[in-house]
């Protein structure tokens, strides 16, 4: 029987999606692995690919739409055999700025055959390729569990009962376990404020613009709201003198200069914070909702200004690598970020995350922490100020001041404090990051 295509949730934060683009159209034969759509997600635009083998029997949400729900029927999938016309009480095509009241196109259709079901009645949600597999091998549908949307049993469901299961160690399972935990567990409530029409009252007679929100900022908005809400942050601030850290960039640059690197200051502290993070493992940890995690490498985020909005690419093992190696993924990252061409897997995960507004002009601000992260380094701007020299004497100094923000719940005062003061330590003493 024809099989819905839903929109697929192609990242953790996924609620709903662009449908940009179509790669196929009605009529296209389709096999698992083909690349049928373009996806906007919340932060990128990526590739849908095919489930399962077949034709594109009808297409019901057209290019451009937004605001499509995760798990919502986008197209109709037809298997050997059927046409249009087995298309059963299908929903008519959903088009960007649809006027309200249209009629549904078409006459009566051909009804559609009885669905699989389980003993007890219930519907059994299979893809046409699971179903045609399972019959030739003689398998009960009704005794498969499936992996796809909504519990849909797919091609590699039947296939994996048709092997033998391998026996699962305890190791494996935990991960599951902690997943359908985390699933089961109940969001936690939004905040509400001023209701839209009570805003959109008050400013009535003021000349002004709608925006409306576009995937991003709407995730934006919620997880920073649920930061602030949920994550007990306190602050510990210091100032760090950089004059002997902007010495030895100035050396190895001009060292670098032949082969077209050029470190900057906050390639200095990417490899400070993660070396600080070897120096401090304890600190090196995230929020699991019912327990901590404790990483072993640092992964190091570091947030990343795009219009209308920001990314936080990840440097995975961050204290393993070189400067000039942190600069170029640094800026390949960058530069791919703001193309809004990274992968999720690029900025998803990390314990730590940095925030440098320096670069902007702003001396000193408080960040938000990013959860699951445990903590946040807000990194202001480095500025000549009169200091107390070792012996007391008054001098001129380049001085940066940074705030770590600290989820209570994974680090205590203590222990960010000794976390900041290895972070202050390398950056004063740049010549021990290359150790």
């Amino acid at each position: 029987m024809p099989t819905e295509i839903l929109m697929p949730a192609l990242s953790p934060t996924m609620e709903e999606g662009t449908l940009a683009k179509w790669l196929v159209k009605e009529g296209d034969d389709v096999r698992s692995g083909d690349v049928i759509a373009e996806i906007e997600t919340d932060k990128a635009t990526m590739e849908f690919e095919a489930v399962d083998e077949g034709v594109i029997g009808k297409i019901l949400v057209a290019e451009g739409t937004e605001a499509v729900k995760v798990n919502t029927p986008i197209a109709v999938l037809l298997e050997d055999g059927e046409s249009a016309a087995d298309i059963a009480d299908a929903p008519p095509a959903t088009a960007p700025k649809a006027q309200a009241g249209a009629a549904p196109a078409g006459g009566p259709e051909k009804a559609a055959p009885p669905p699989p079901q389980n003993p007890d009645g219930t519907r059994i949600f299979a893809s046409p390729l699971a179903r045609r597999i399972a019959e030739q091998k003689g398998l009960d549908l009704s005794q498969i569990t499936g992996s796809g949307p909504r519990g849909r049993i797919v091609k590699a469901d039947v296939e994996a009962a048709i092997a033998p299961p391998a026996p699962a160690s305890e190791t494996d399972t935990a991960p599951a376990l902690q997943a359908a935990a985390a699933a089961a567990a109940p969001a936690a409530p939004a905040a509400s404020g001023a209701s839209a029409d009570a805003v959109l009252k008050t400013y009535a007679d003021r000349p002004h613009q709608e925006i409306a929100l576009d995937g991003m900022r709407r995730t934006i908005a919620a997880r920073l709201t649920e930061a602030k809400q949920t994550i007990p942050h306190f602050y510990l601030r210091r100032e760090i003198r950089l004059d002997a850290l902007m010495a030895f960039r100035k050396q190895l640059n001009d060292q670098l200069a032949p082969r077209g690197v050029k470190l900057s200051v906050n390639d200095f502290i990417i490899k400070a914070c993660a070396n600080a993070l070897q120096q401090v493992p304890t600190a090196n940890a995230v929020w699991a909702g019912d327990r901590i995690l404790q990483l072993t490498p640092s992964d190091v985020a570091v947030a990343v200004a795009i219009e209308g909005g920001l990314f936080t690419p990840v440097l995975r093992d961050a204290h393993q690598k070189s400067l000039s190696t942190l600069s170029a993924e640094m800026k390949d990252l960058a530069t791919r970020a703001r193309d809004r061409k990274l992968a999720p897997q690029e900025y998803q995960g990390g314990s730590f995350a940095i925030s440098n507004l320096g670069m902007f002009g702003i001396e000193n601000f408080d960040a938000v922490i990013n959860p699951p992260h445990g903590a946040i380094l807000a990194v202001g701007a480095g500025v000549k100020k009169p200091v107390v020299g070792a012996e007391g004497q008054i001098e001129v100094a380049t001085v940066m001041s940074v705030t770590l923000s600290v989820d209570h719940r994974v680090i205590d005062g203590a222990l960010g404090a000794e976390l900041l003061q290895a972070i202050v330590d390398g950056l004063e003493n740049p010549l021990a990051l290359l150790a």
